[in-house]
């Protein structure tokens, strides 16, 4: 039981940390905290870090339920997880901003970007939030979630720690080195989007084809 509860935590920490990206959000918490001091930069880190291990709790509990309510299979949320994953993949690679100019300048002028637009969508979005989801479909009995829920806190500590350190990072970097990185992690979140895919499409098949032959 133990070996499947930190089975669980790593699979949900080690599906989460590239598609959410802690590390593509330090330059962009930076610019909109820019004129705040270092005490309210920490808070908005931490409360960040809390909300997104909110939503991504509630959407581990009520995972099923949106599936079933919505007549959706696990084949064909993964295979739109993974074209939405690829879409923000694409971003990273090709270094478009994450956050239109108006958003960007609402979030600056805000005096909290904790929630919006920090955890949601940048960090908790689509692509976190359908990861999630199928995790919730596929785990079996409350060890698997509970797995699942120590992957999102701990995810949350190291998107916190992130957000807290990351201004060294910023500035020893600079702007180049941080685009460099993300396309990097770009690279690799294109590589899970392509396997969420073709695991959709397997799931679709493997569940249709029974049906097809009566």
């Amino acid at each position: 039981m133990l070996q499947q509860l930190l089975s669980s935590t790593v699979a949900t920490f080690i599906a989460l940390f590239p598609i959410a990206n802690p590390v593509g959000a330090i330059p962009i918490f930076y610019s909109m905290t820019a004129t705040d001091t270092k005490a309210y930069r920490s808070k908005q880190a931490r409360q960040t870090a809390i909300n997104v291990v909110l939503v991504l709790v509630v959407f581990l509990l009520i995972g099923k339920l949106i599936l079933s309510f919505f007549g959706i299979s696990l084949g064909i949320l993964q295979i739109a997880g993974g074209l939405i994953v690829a879409h923000t993949a694409w971003e990273m690679v090709t270094s478009r901003q994450r956050l239109t100019d108006a958003e960007h300048q609402e979030a600056v002028d805000k005096e909290d970007i904790s929630f919006t637009p920090m955890a949601v969508p940048l960090v908790s979005g689509p692509g976190a939030i359908g990861v999630i989801i199928s995790f919730s479909e596929r785990s079996q009995g409350w060890m698997s979630y509970c797995g699942c829920l120590l992957g999102i806190v701990v995810f949350g500590l190291s998107l916190y720690l992130s957000l807290k350190l990351g201004e060294p990072l910023i500035q020893r970097m600079g702007q180049n080195g941080v685009g460099a990185l993300n396309r990097v992690f770009g690279f690799f979140i294109l590589g899970i989007a392509v396997q969420l895919i073709a695991d959709g499409i397997v799931a679709f098949i493997q569940q249709s084809i029974p049906s097809l032959l009566h």
